[in-house]
């Protein structure tokens, strides 16, 4: 029988490797079901989830991932600066061990950039912050930084990152070549520009303070891109067109997924 911290590790993994999107809704008897426990344990789980900013609570709707705001997904960004330049900055001797262990996670970064698993990519690429953190001594912070990399991933999910794969691993691999040299100055100056890089590439600006802007766009005349034919209704060639093909289902169960 699955333990609480268990199922908690399973979501936070599951949204790290963008399997789980926000507000997605993380059912209690569905997840009951998957891990073969009671949902007394499940609600723990999700409780403390809660708690760690990675899931909320509606008393008529259930679970549901978060959607982070514009807001709190620059709180989360500035977080994730303010903790990860503090740690490297009161740094002062990286083992050869720690860069052994982050050599070696780079070493899969790489692989999974080159290949076509995204979840595993996208999880490894996260997770380098949490390696760090562990590689230099610090296990609270690397616990802290997993929810904060579980909430940034959320957020590029949302927000449509465009940001290319690669030279985020291509980043982690300078970082840790500073860390070798013992250069502490460096590796912190390329993990602010590293996290500047990434939340550059988001969609994180005000609003146009126009609050029918998304309904306005959303509700647009579409223009049909077919050739009108004698004797039919454009319209409903339209309709006919667009029906074809069934729409994906927005949000899924953590059972369909692990």
């Amino acid at each position: 029988m699955a333990t609480a911290s268990h199922i908690s590790k399973r979501i936070i993994e599951a949204v790290m490797a963008q399997k789980l999107a926000p507000g997605a809704r993380l059912g209690e008897q569905q997840l009951a079901m998957l891990f073969d426990c009671s949902r007394t344990i499940v609600r723990e789980a999700l409780t403390g989830l809660a708690a760690r900013g990675i899931v909320t609570v509606s008393s008529r709707r259930g679970w549901y991932v978060i959607e982070p705001s514009l807001g709190e997904a620059r709180e989360a960004f500035e977080a994730r600066r303010v903790i990860e330049m503090g740690l490297i900055r009161c740094t002062t001797e990286v083992s050869k061990g720690a860069i052994k262990q982050l050599k070696s996670h780079l070493s899969r970064e790489k692989a999974a950039v080159k290949g076509s698993d995204v979840g595993l990519r996208s999880f490894l690429l996260g997770d380098f912050h949490v390696c760090l953190a562990e590689c230099l001594g610090n296990s609270l912070l690397a616990d802290t930084l997993r929810d904060f990399t579980a909430r940034t991933t959320l957020i590029a999910m949302l927000y449509q990152s465009s940001h290319d794969a690669a030279q985020s691993c291509d980043d982690h691999v300078k970082i840790v070549q500073a860390l070798e040299k013992g250069d502490l100055i460096l590796a912190e100056k390329l993990m602010q520009t590293h996290i500047g890089n990434v939340q550059a590439t988001l969609k994180l600006h005000a609003s146009s303070g126009d609050p029918l802007a998304e309904l306005r766009s959303a509700l647009s005349p579409v223009s049909s891109p077919l050739v009108k034919t004698k004797g039919k209704n454009s319209a409903q060639d339209l309709h006919t067109s667009l029906s074809t093909t069934p729409p994906e289902e927005s949000s899924t169960y953590l059972g369909a997924l692990l």
